[in-house]
């Protein structure tokens, strides 16, 4: 064989071994082989025990979800909660209703929020999501700049559309006029938007303005000391979760009592 044979047929079985080795390389790493991401875990939720005004309209054979609570929005609220919710801060303002709160697991203190609210929406509704107020005092006698017609208090938190621009609540006005006054398909009506707007109004109270829970300057008139609709607002939360009394086996009137005096106290003191 020539030389120069020789050597073509070196380089021939050279790039044939070189495009065998290609050929076994191990091929790239695809989507499909990468792990997959982990889910983003769900927070623990735990349903609130029912306020008086529930376990009486209960007792009169009320529908659940009309007339009375409906477990499913412990959830609605448990959910919407943020972080800021269940810190320490937040038991600083919890103290006067739940002297326990930094010290319960994270599920127990969501169930006291769910249970708060559902006290707030007793207080405010009576339960009832449909409740539309137009108030005739003249501190809340006001033009809503939204529908551009005297204010009304609407759902079972009794929330305003202004609210919408204020906090970023999902309620739709241009939606909601075509419909009844009372039809529950409006947007402000519905207790998962509603209830998640109070969330995000009490989380402003307390972490943007820094007032306390119990405040004369609160956006419900049922949180502030010394009204009419706070003694109201204070029956319904006779029920807390028995985790935040001081004493766990100590009868429920006891925790109101506390409530009042440091509600009390709260108020007396500089903000």
């Amino acid at each position: 064989m020539r030389v120069w044979e020789r050597a073509g047929l070196a380089l021939g079985l050279s790039a044939a071994m070189t495009g065998l080795g290609a050929g076994c390389r191990q091929a790239p790493a695809t989507v499909a082989n990468q792990p997959a991401a982990q889910p983003t875990p769900q927070p623990k939720i735990k349903e609130a025990p029912p306020t008086p005004i529930a376990e009486k309209k209960t007792e009169l054979g009320a529908e659940p979800g009309t007339e009375t609570w409906d477990p499913a929005w412990d959830r609605d609220i448990e959910e919407a909660l943020p972080a800021e919710m269940l810190s320490a801060r937040a038991g600083h303002a919890a103290r006067p209703l739940c002297p326990r709160f930094n010290v319960l697991s994270e599920a127990d203190k969501r169930a006291f929020w769910a249970y708060f609210f559902q006290a707030l929406a007793g207080a405010e509704a009576g339960l009832k999501p449909t409740t539309n107020v137009r108030h005739t005092q003249p501190e809340v006698a006001v033009k809503d700049d939204v529908t551009k017609r005297m204010v009304r208090s609407e759902g079972l938190l009794q929330l305003t559309y202004m609210d919408a621009k204020r906090y970023g609540c999902d309620f739709d006005w241009e939606a909601d006029r075509k419909l009844p006054e009372h039809d529950p398909g409006r947007t402000i009506l519905k207790p998962k938007n509603n209830l998640e707007c109070g969330v995000k109004i009490l989380d402003n109270q307390i972490f943007t303005l820094h007032r306390p829970l119990l405040s004369q300057s609160s956006y419900w008139s049922t949180l502030r000391p010394g009204w009419a609709s706070y003694r109201v607002f204070l029956k319904q939360m006779a029920n807390v979760p028995k985790v935040c009394r001081v004493d766990p086996n100590a009868p429920p009137a006891a925790g109101k009592r506390r409530a009042r005096t440091r509600a009390r106290a709260e108020t007396a003191a500089p903000h």
